[in-house]
């Protein structure tokens, strides 16, 4: 499984593989036509409260983390959802922010490798 993150407002590649928009709200200005986006899992996104908490604030970066990662050990369903999609084959976890360090993207991304790991 190899697992990139893309900002959705860039151009889709060949590469990519199966493009996952993980986020709650469909991006602004953009039309699923344009968006190319294979899956939409809003599930695996974080609650509304914890993405109003954190607004790609890079000093609640590791709380953002933890408290993200306690809604997805909660949330299975959706979790094995996305394993059985990117299992074996590459993906791309599709993102609406414009912040490319600190966003739930790469979160997800993080948590799901490590996950796979053990």
């Amino acid at each position: 499984m190899n697992i990139k993150i893309k900002r959705i407002y860039d151009k889709p590649e060949a590469g990519d593989g199966v493009r996952i928009l993980v986020e709650r709200l469909w991006p602004r200005g953009l039309s699923k036509k344009e968006a190319k986006v294979d899956i939409w899992l809003k599930d695996i996104a974080p609650s509304t409260g914890l993405r109003k908490w954190f607004p790609h604030d890079p000093a609640k970066w590791e709380e953002f983390r933890r408290r993200y990662y306690r809604e997805l050990d909660q949330n299975r369903d959706a979790v094995n959802e996305l394993l059985g999609i990117t299992e074996g084959s590459d993906a791309a976890f599709v993102y609406g922010s414009r912040e490319k360090e600190y966003n739930s993207a790469l979160a997800l991304k993080l948590y799901i490798e490590k996950l796979v790991k053990t």
